[in-house]
């Protein structure tokens, strides 16, 4: 790979300005068209030592997405090439430029954002995300991050302009589903079902919740304490309580009861609901299952648990297997020494009573099995 680009003409087309970034065996650069005079963005994927099929499929992939999309708020494909010189070998896609810096640029620059900012630019996101995830099959971003955010500078009221960009990572809901899995994102903005490779619309979601709450509170996502894998921002940031609310709602941990669209989190944004009873209501419903034979009784003071005869388990059929050689043998066993016993009559007595024992204690269990209901109550202080 030529480590002096400067000035460089890539595809005899486009003549490099200076680097923007770069990443193994890949390279982005701000170039300028030479047939139309327009700054451009160049992404270059080179065939080198450190090459990778996969890198080759996510590259096309990136430049066929672009190709499909057609938002104000996400470059514009423009060209894509095969770059052959000398010293490098590889493929380029070519973008429109933004003249803007990143999220994470400007909070390192030492911008700050209020909360009524940083809802602008969730709006302004959501439906950018709501545009990707609203295409036939669904586009999902999946690296959604600050430095992955472009905002140009304060325009009178507004926060400024919002942009999406790199779509290195980007997959389809069809390309999902029909190939093989790929575990790619950025470690803080990642939800948890992404470090399994398969990804959903709401995973975009948790990325931009992550991505707004490093905003609100100025630190990395590891760096905020986690409790059963949300993250623990509220006492950090100065945020009010129904905001820390959605944004709770949006890193929700478990797929199922994060937002489950950018649409619905953009209706629930102004006014949402109480956290508590948004949790509570996910809660799925105790009730009876079919085939129970578990009875309950509910009243405002007491619950109470009735269990249906055991029947004839394993325990109870060995158990009267024990017994009933006393029940039944001892009948044998004392005809044949009847002799001996009538002789002395407090043996008699005591094989009489022992076989007497075995049976009753046998009916007992037997009915047991059969009849016997068992009955759990439980009042108000012992289920608080």
């Amino acid at each position: 790979m030529n480590e002096n680009t400067s000035n460089q003409i890539l595809n005899e087309r486009y003549q490099v300005i200076n680097e923007l970034g770069r990443q193994t065996g890949r390279r982005t650069f701000l170039s300028l068209d030479l047939q139309n005079q327009q700054k451009v963005v160049v992404k270059v994927l080179y065939l080198g030592q450190d090459f990778d099929w996969q890198d080759l499929k996510l590259f096309e992939r990136e430049a066929e997405t672009l190709k499909s999309l057609n938002h104000p708020q996400i470059p514009r494909y423009l060209d894509y090439f095969e770059l052959e010189t000398t010293n490098d070998k590889g493929f380029g896609l070519v973008q429109t430029y933004v003249a803007a810096k990143s999220l994470e640029e400007q909070l390192q620059a030492g911008r700050r954002f209020s909360e009524s900012e940083i809802k602008e630019l969730a709006i302004s996101l959501l439906k950018i995300l709501n545009y990707l995830h609203q295409q036939q099959p669904s586009i999902i971003h999946r690296d959604i991050k600050p430095s992955n955010i472009l905002l140009t500078n304060r325009s009178g009221n507004s926060v400024g302009e919002v942009y999406l960009v790199d779509f290195g990572s980007v997959q389809n809901i069809a390309a999902q589903e029909g190939g093989t899995i790929t575990v790619v994102g950025t470690y803080g903005y990642m939800p948890p079902e992404q470090f399994g490779g398969r990804t959903k619309p709401a995973s975009d979601l948790y990325s931009l919740g992550a991505t707004l709450i490093y905003l609100m509170t100025g630190l990395h996502p590891t760096e905020l304490p986690q409790q059963d894998l949300r993250i623990q921002f509220p006492q950090v940031g100065d945020i009010s309580r129904k905001f820390s609310n959605w944004l709770e709602w949006m890193t929700e941990p478990s797929l199922q009861q994060r937002f489950a669209s950018a649409q619905i989190a953009l209706n629930a944004i102004k006014n949402p609901p109480p956290r508590t009873n948004i949790t509570q209501s996910l809660k799925p419903t105790l009730s009876k299952p079919r085939g129970s034979r578990i009875s309950l009784i509910k009243t405002t003071d007491k619950l109470t648990i009735i269990l249906p005869p055991t029947g004839f388990g394993i325990g109870l059929i060995a158990l009267i297997s024990c017994l009933t050689p006393f029940a039944i043998g001892f009948t044998f066993f004392s005809t044949g020494l009847s002799s001996i016993v009538t002789a002395n009559i407090f043996i008699s007595l005591f094989v009489w009573l022992l076989q007497g024992s075995a049976i009753a204690a046998i009916s007992f269990l037997v009915l047991s099995a059969i009849y016997k209901h068992i009955h759990l109550e439980f009042d108000s202080v012992q289920m608080n």
